[in-house]
């Protein structure tokens, strides 16, 4: 019997994903006259953010979205920037605003994303969708996090009971990974860098989210034999080959070292092609929802 790890094939499930929101978005679109539409918002020119901006752009109108980017200056204003955000939510066409960070240092990105419209909130940063999330409200949740859950639900089915243990406590993945593995009926613990004996904490996980944004630092022994393991981690290192290394070359690697992780735990999610590109595909899956409840519709069950 192999004894590694299932890999969960994050790349395989976004791509189903995306298909089964198209569907979804297209029958909304044919029943009551709704399209989904998605604007992202980029300022400056980060080349890795116009990367991003440029693969989210191509994948919502793949999916039959509208599609609109916004690419403004280094030099935009706050007031500019959010003026525009006043003119996207009050736009009828427009369900989803996503803004691109980071942003310029001159531009307060905690007024920006609070300007955006909650119910158009598409990457569930906004103050009312993080109070939503922890009350058990209906919101739009981080797009990481609704991933990462999928994932899980995919791989193990029902999480009710399973003690799930996250290691990192950020608004964007911790904190809201935390409050949706509760709504699953997982017991839950959040672990962090200043967490007392954090092995041990790891060691007693059924599910183990690594999102603390540190190259490998779990290793395979802090991991319960066959547990399911959700790794966050996008850390750019220098490459494992020496020579390549000296001319600057890098690789990606996660949160978990992996090559040990592979032989303690029952499944696992790789990088890159795990959780990643989940995101693109469930940012297509918010706007959707958020399309639907514009028009007061009840939006299809996309993944269970």
């Amino acid at each position: 019997m192999d004894a590694r790890a299932r890999l969960i094939d994050g790349k395989a499930f976004a791509a189903s994903l995306v298909e089964r929101v198209a569907a979804a978005a297209a029958r909304l679109e044919a029943a009551h006259g709704v399209k989904p539409g998605l604007a992202v918002v980029i300022v400056g020119e980060d080349p890795a953010s116009q990367i991003y901006v440029r693969n989210k752009g191509e994948t919502t109108a793949r999916a039959g979205m509208r599609s609109d980017t916004h690419r403004l200056a280094e030099t935009t204003s706050e007031a500019e920037l959010l003026a525009l955000i006043a003119r996207l939510n009050a736009d009828p066409g427009i369900h989803g605003i996503l803004v691109q960070l980071p942003l310029p240092g001159h531009i307060d990105s905690a007024a920006v994303l609070g300007a955006i419209d909650p119910d158009k909130d598409v990457d569930g940063f906004h103050v009312v969708n993080a109070g939503r999330l922890a009350v058990g409200l209906t919101g739009l949740v981080p797009c990481t996090p609704l991933g990462s859950t999928m994932l899980l639900k995919d791989a193990l089915g029902d999480l009710s009971g399973l003690n799930a243990v996250v290691v990192g406590r950020s608004n964007i993945v911790g904190k809201p990974m935390a409050q949706m593995l509760l709504a699953e009926n997982c017991t839950v613990t959040v672990a962090h860098s200043r967490s007392r004996d954090l092995p041990a904490f790891c060691r007693a996980a059924d599910i183990l989210i690594a999102a603390v944004g540190r190259p490998e630092m779990i290793r395979g022994d802090w991991i319960k034999p066959g547990a399911t393991v959700i790794d966050v981690g996008i850390n750019r290192v220098p490459s494992a080959d020496p020579v390549k290394a000296a001319e600057g070359k890098t690789r990606v690697v996660g949160d978990v070292a992996f090559a040990e992780a592979v032989e303690v735990a029952g499944a696992i999610t790789p990088v890159p092609g795990g959780v990643g590109p989940m995101t693109i595909a469930c940012l297509l899956a918010n706007t959707y929802t958020a399309a639907c409840r514009a028009a007061g519709v009840e939006p299809e069950t996309l993944a269970d």
